[in-house]
């Protein structure tokens, strides 16, 4: 279990810069920072997250010594944690998209974002950053957006990042293969078809599961390849 350390604040800039920060400075493990304002949060890829007041904006800093290429797992664990704490407060189960989304009825309600530094072939430290529309559903271009209260849910981001950090707590030392399993019993099930879009343009397939790391294998006829990064499209081959 860790104790978490947690920090509230009226308004930062990045809840998740703030943790890169202390843990470079040496911060130790089980820092965890919330801000009820987020002026300049950052998304995956490069994006923007768009984060107004009544949603949850929430880093955590770890320093899991688990292999650095093993950082994949806990985009994977922290989705799981997402989901466990919104579930009972929503008319619709969530539903996890690799490698980092969780969605209600196919629209995105919250995202997972990891930063890491190694130290040799160890992870050094670890940052979560987690955003979850809990209020307001920000628009997304090209993407579905939805909240917590669309769905019949009415949970205030101080409660959210409790239940998560529990769940975070609970996840956090659990082995590789106990987060693949709990991770695909929310996903979209082995043999969907998708498109990853990436840096080799558009790979075709359907979903074959997770690598030992998390990455997702996609399958294309007889062949399965390994996908460490990308934009996932669901049901589209």
């Amino acid at each position: 279990m860790i104790a978490w350390r947690l920090e509230r604040h009226d308004e930062l800039g990045s809840t998740s810069d703030e943790c890169v920060a202390r843990a470079k400075a040496g911060a130790a493990a089980g820092l965890a920072v919330q801000a009820r304002r987020q002026l300049a949060g950052r998304g995956s890829r490069g994006r923007a997250w768009t984060a107004p007041e009544g949603n949850l904006n929430l880093s955590v800093l770890l320093r899991p010594g688990r292999p650095a290429a093993a950082a994949g797992l806990f985009s994977l664990l922290a989705g799981i944690a997402v989901a466990e704490a919104l579930a009972p407060r929503s008319q619709t189960a969530p539903m996890l998209k690799w490698p980092n989304d969780v969605l209600l009825d196919g629209a995105k309600l919250a995202g997972i974002l990891i930063d890491a530094m190694p130290d040799g072939e160890r992870l050094d430290w670890l940052v979560i950053g987690i955003g979850v529309n809990l209020a307001v559903a920000p628009e997304i271009a090209g993407r579905r957006t939805t909240s917590l209260r669309a769905h019949g849910g009415n949970l205030s981001a101080d409660d959210a990042a409790d239940a998560i950090l529990a769940g975070l707590s609970a996840w956090h030392d659990a082995p590789g293969a106990r987060i693949r399993e709990a991770w695909l019993a929310r996903a979209h099930p082995v043999g969907t078809p998708l498109t990853v879009r990436g840096a080799r343009g558009e790979l075709h397939g359907s979903f074959a599961g997770l690598s030992e790391t998390g990455e997702l294998l996609l399958r294309d006829k007889d062949r399965i390849e390994p996908i460490s990064t990308g934009d996932i499209l669901l049901g589209q081959a």
